[in-house]
This record gives structure tokens, C-alpha cells and sequence, in this order.
């Protein structure tokens, strides 16, 4: 009797396995075909055309930034300092009375360097040694960037400065403080100059546009180059105050895109 049973567990087992055998076949038949008809339909190619287009914006600049430091020699680090330190005061003083705010000047660096002398030493008949170093005193250097709201009193602000005691003024440079919208404006141009590249191209060909598939931008700016003065043009060492002539032209913005459109 247990013989009976057992012979039919194992009948029903084998049954189990040609199943399941039989449904991983057709499985694997399907997967097959799918494979075999994909491999058959290669994706659609969408057919398109690329355009490019270039735009510019230009605006006079609204700020202006310089450089000026104040050196000072002296047998003391402190005495050095308390040259450069009422010096700077001063040129601050009299950008501040110019309008320009306290946010708008930092330093920018602050250094201390020993001073050397150099002292020949008598040579022999055979040998003539280097010349000693010997110390002799300190240069301290205090340089301050500042940024001018007003272009206006640019030119002022750089003769306060020099007749005040700067030592060194330089990168003058003339900017946008938001070129933000300037930004926009010469992208829409670009964008619109593409855009009419590609209407024509279409009517051409005698297809119609479709949607945008792609697009690049490439907008900037050419580049504010500072500008070196001399110190003889401030006044450096005289009374001398009359404002210097800075001449601001104008920021020019450009874009570059390019667009890629599909065509039905």
C-alpha cells in the first residue's frame, strides 16, 4: 500500500516538471520572437536640420573698480606701518567724501618685507668674495581694490588718490553690476536670428518644422581689460587734484546658439 502511494507522488511530481518545463519553453519563445522583431524594426530616425544664430547688447558700463596700495620704507616695521596707515586714511577719507560706502572698499593685500643693502668686500689677489647683505629696515605695502557706483567720479577718485600718497593705482576697469538682462537680450537676438535661418531653410527644402530637439548656448562677454595709468597722471607727489580723464565706452554682451529643429 505505502509502494501504491509513493508511485503516485512521483507520478505527480514528473507531471509538476513537464509543466513547468513546457512554460519556460514558451517563455523563452516569446522573448525570442520580441528579440527577432525589434532586430527587424530598427528605431524611426527623426530627420533635422541645425541652425545657429548670433545676437549682441551693449550698455554703457555702471561701475568702475581700481587698485591703489600705499608702500612706505622705514628702520622699524612700526614706523613703516604708521606711514602707510595715515596715508590710506587719508585716500579713504577722501573717497568716502565722494560718496563711495565702506562696502564697496576692502584690501586686497598686506605685506611686510625686510630691506637689504648690499656691501662689496675687498677681493684679494686671488679671490674676490660676494658682498655681504645687511639689513636695513622694512617695506610695508597696503593695497586696496575699490569699486565706484558713480562712474562719474571715477576719474576724481584717482586723483584723490594719488595726491593723497598711492604709491601704485592700477586696474581701472569699467563694468555692468547686473549684466543679467544685458545677457537675455543678446540671447533673444541669437535666438530669433536662428529661428528665421531655420523658417527659411524649411520653406526651401519644403518641409515644416517641428519640435526643438536640441539647443546650445554660448553667451559672454569679450572681457573688462583693466588699465594701467602711471603715477605722473594722478598727481603722485604734488597738490595737484584735477580729476583724470577716463574715457568708459561702452560692455558689449554677445550669444551664440545653435538650434537643432525636427522636420516633418
Amino acid at each position: 500500500m505505502q509502494q501504491y502511494f509513493d508511485q503516485k507522488e512521483v507520478k505527480n511530481l514528473l507531471k509538476l516538471v513537464r509543466l513547468g518545463g513546457v512554460i519556460l519553453v514558451i517563455f523563452l519563445a516569446v522573448q525570442t520572437l520580441s528579440v527577432f522583431k525589434n532586430w527587424r524594426q530598427p528605431a524611426v530616425a527623426y530627420s533635422t536640420i541645425v541652425v545657429s544664430g548670433e545676437g549682441e547688447a551693449f550698455a554703457p558700463p555702471d561701475i568702475a573698480t581700481f587698485t591703489f596700495s600705499v608702500s612706505a620704507d622705514a628702520k622699524t616695521v612700526g614706523g613703516a606701518q604708521d606711514t602707510v596707515t595715515t596715508k590710506t586714511d587719508s585716500i579713504l577719507e577722501a573717497l568716502k567724501a565722494l560718496g563711495i560706502e565702506d562696502k564697496d572698499i576692502r584690501t586686497s593685500d598686506y605685506s611686510v618685507y625686510p630691506k637689504y643693502t648690499y656691501e662689496p668686500i675687498a677681493c684679494t689677489m686671488s679671490y674676490c668674495p660676494p658682498s655681504r647683505q645687511i639689513p636695513d629696515g622694512y617695506t610695508v605695502t597696503h593695497s586696496i581694490s575699490v569699486k565706484i557706483r558713480n562712474t562719474a567720479d571715477a576719474g576724481q577718485a584717482l586723483s584723490v588718490a594719488g595726491a593723497r600718497g598711492a604709491t601704485n593705482i592700477s586696474s581701472l576697469s569699467f563694468s555692468i553690476d547686473d549684466p543679467d538682462s544685458l545677457m537675455n537680450e543678446a540671447r533673444d537676438e541669437a535666438v530669433n536670428e536662428a529661428r528665421d535661418k531655420a523658417k527659411t531653410l524649411a520653406k526651401s527644402l519644403g518641409v515644416r518644422l517641428g519640435r526643438v530637439v536640441d539647443f546650445s548656448d554660448n553667451t559672454w562677454s569679450p572681457g573688462i581689460y583693466p588699465t594701467y595709468l602711471r603715477g605722473e597722471a594722478m598727481g603722485m607727489g604734488g597738490d595737484v587734484v584735477k580729476a583724470v580723464s577716463v574715457p568708459t565706452g561702452e560692455n558689449k554682451i554677445t550669444s551664440s546658439v545653435t538650434i537643432t529643429y525636427e522636420i516633418r
